[in-house]
């Protein structure tokens, strides 16, 4: 299952160089760098000579800054279907320079609703319906499909961003950011929320493992590149952390068994983590159930399946959560259409059969107009039929197919293979939003001059992380701080180990063994300095005080982020630096 998923994501992700020939052409014989627009469409870039930082274009002429973005390599996006610099330099007018900048933020904090939605309600509950299928156990599924799920924008954001050297500072700034605000902000949240006792032997592996990982990353920002043997040594460590959590759960079980020690009392059962945290959303649904069940219309199972709000739910929630509700809409409407969820604790497994019909043309299509941007999608079959044609024609026919042997009222046997195809066209809408949510960054780094470090450790850290904050401090107000604790640190090991370790391994090839690391200063050393810190100041408190975290853990843990942020913050704009940088 492992490599399947390293299959999807690679696919996601690699293009193939013939393809990119066959749309330049055999007249291509100088060596100027090539730009391929959202149409594939090829345009020669100037060669400016001596390499320009792109930053720099506020140094420009306001007439000449829209020449400068469209000629300097540097300014070139990786993927995307919007080009954000020549939106903001070119498009708009100087003037109106602010209105864009507005503008994508806006266009951002949305991306990261999608982000949210497409793994919390389509991604994650196909990997859920997948590890039940292969009936893997609870602790198994816990550190890789679950830790998977909820770290997908996290992963696919690192990919994207190590897919430019120019842009690796910024999965470096993501993932140690992240790390640093979930181990203090959150983990101290936790502890101000509900005072408790940690497991003790889960904490020392998992904060052993994640301080290793740091390790790692600290060595590969010391050398600036990420060789094969340390990209595989990333993934291998993981692997042996899912190892480590297996035999340590099978040891504690077994200890207990012998020592016959009573169970412990059994833990009233978690509400649904939906968006709505309504306990009483399942039972209400019954209520409303006809006494006598009738049998609906295809045409009817389809409009049902395809309405994402519940009016009942919506008329008792008050106006902040329908005007969420309201954003978050035409998200779930588009997911509807193209992404199937198999849900195995259903009598039915959620088999909607005229809509997972449906998605059997819009999933691949999906997927084909979301691969590189579209660049293979519209790429033309000897210059005549386009490749997404060709995509609707076969899914078509195997639509149909399927249509005319099924039933509505039971699924097929093989109705858990959508869960694989669920899998794979909501890892390539989560794949699209990380890759423009990186470009917007990137955009935002050359108006106001940051560092994509600092966009890392600040703006996709915090987008990424918030969500966790919010399900982390809700589960412990629930009454489950332990449960709460340990996903800080269980999420942020496998984001760091598959993020660093998967991200370089998909940009190697037989050619290219070695991903380069561009240094971006002092700052890097004060965001691995930092958490590397927080790690062992919570290694060496936390036994000092018999594991039992208190208020006063959780306010030195949320002041000692205060002044990291600060001191981060003061460093890139070089109000702190040394004469070496």
């Amino acid at each position: 299952m492992r490599t399947l998923w390293i299959l999807a994501v690679a696919w996601t992700l690699l293009g193939d160089a013939s393809a990119i020939e066959s749309l330049v052409g055999p007249w291509d014989t100088d060596n100027s760098p090539l730009h391929l627009d959202s149409k594939g469409q090829s345009s020669r870039i100037l060669d400016l000579g001596p390499h320009v930082d792109c930053r720099d274009v506020k140094k420009q002429n306001i007439s000449q800054r829209c020449s400068f973005i469209q000629t300097n390599p540097d300014c070139q996006m990786e993927g995307g279907f919007l080009n954000y610099l020549n939106g903001v330099f070119c498009v708009f007018p100087a003037s109106l320079q602010l209105l864009a900048v507005g503008l994508y933020a806006l266009w951002l904090l949305y991306l990261f609703v999608i982000l949210g939605v497409t793994a919390e309600k389509f991604f994650c509950p196909n990997l859920s319906a997948i590890s039940t299928k292969l009936k893997l156990a609870h602790n198994v599924a816990g550190v890789t499909f679950l830790a998977f799920g909820n770290g997908a924008p996290d992963v696919f954001s690192a990919v994207v961003a190590f897919s430019d050297p120019r842009t690796a500072g910024l999965a470096i700034g993501a993932l140690f950011g992240a790390g640093i605000f979930v181990t203090t902000i959150v983990a101290g949240g936790i502890a101000l929320v509900r005072p408790f006792t940690a497991a003790s032997r889960p904490f020392l592996r998992d904060a052993i493992f994640y301080m290793v990982a740091v390790f790692l990353t600290f060595v590969a920002l010391y050398f600036e590149e990420v060789s094969l043997g340390e990209a595989l040594s990333y993934l291998g460590l993981y692997i042996f952390y899912v190892l480590t959590v297996v035999v340590s759960t099978w040891l504690h079980k077994r200890q207990r068994r012998e020592r016959l020690a009573p169970p412990s009392p059994t833990e009233p059962e978690l509400p649904t983590d939906s968006e709505d945290g309504d306990a009483s959303s399942t039972t209400g649904g019954e209520e409303y159930q006809p006494l006598l069940p009738s049998e609906e219309s295809t045409f009817q199972i389809l409009t049902q399946s395809l309405n994402p709000l519940d009016y009942r739910k919506w008329r008792r929630k008050p106006c902040y959560w329908r005007l969420m509700k309201a954003c978050k809409l035409p998200i779930e409407l588009v997911m509807l259409l193209t992404v199937p969820i198999v849900d195995p604790d259903r009598e039915d497994q959620n088999w909607k059969r005229p809509l997972n019909c449906l998605h059997l043309i819009t999933g691949p299509l999906i997927c084909v107009l979301t691969l590189k941007s579209g660049m293979y999608g519209l790429y033309k079959i000897q210059g005549f039929f386009p490749v997404w044609g060709v995509v609707i024609l076969v899914a078509a026919a195997v639509a149909v197919i399927i249509f005319c042997t099924t039933k509505n009222e039971a699924p097929p046997r093989y109705h858990w293979l959508f869960a694989f195809l669920g899998f794979l066209v909501s890892a390539m809408w989560i794949s699209t939003a990380a890759t423009e949510v990186v470009n917007i960054l990137r955009t935002l780094g050359v108006i106001f001059h940051l560092s994509n470090t600092v966009l890392g450790l600040t703006l996709l850290a915090w987008g990424n992380s918030i969500g966790d904050m919010f399900s982390d401090l809700t589960v412990a107000r629930q009454g489950y701080p332990r449960m709460a604790f340990s996903a800080c640190f269980g999420g942020i090991i496998f984001n760091m180990l598959v993020g660093v370790g998967l991200g370089c391994l998909l940009q190697m090839s037989s050619s290219k063994l070695v991903v380069r690391l561009e240094s971006e200063g002092l700052l890097v050393w004060i965001l691995a300095g930092a958490l590397g810190l927080s790690l062992v100041f919570s290694f060496l408190s936390v036994p000092a005080q018999c594991f039992h975290l208190g208020r006063g853990y959780g306010c030195c843990l949320i002041v000692y982020y205060l002044v990291f942020l600060t001191v981060a913050l003061l460093t890139e704009f070089r109000v702190i630096r040394l004469s070496t940088y």
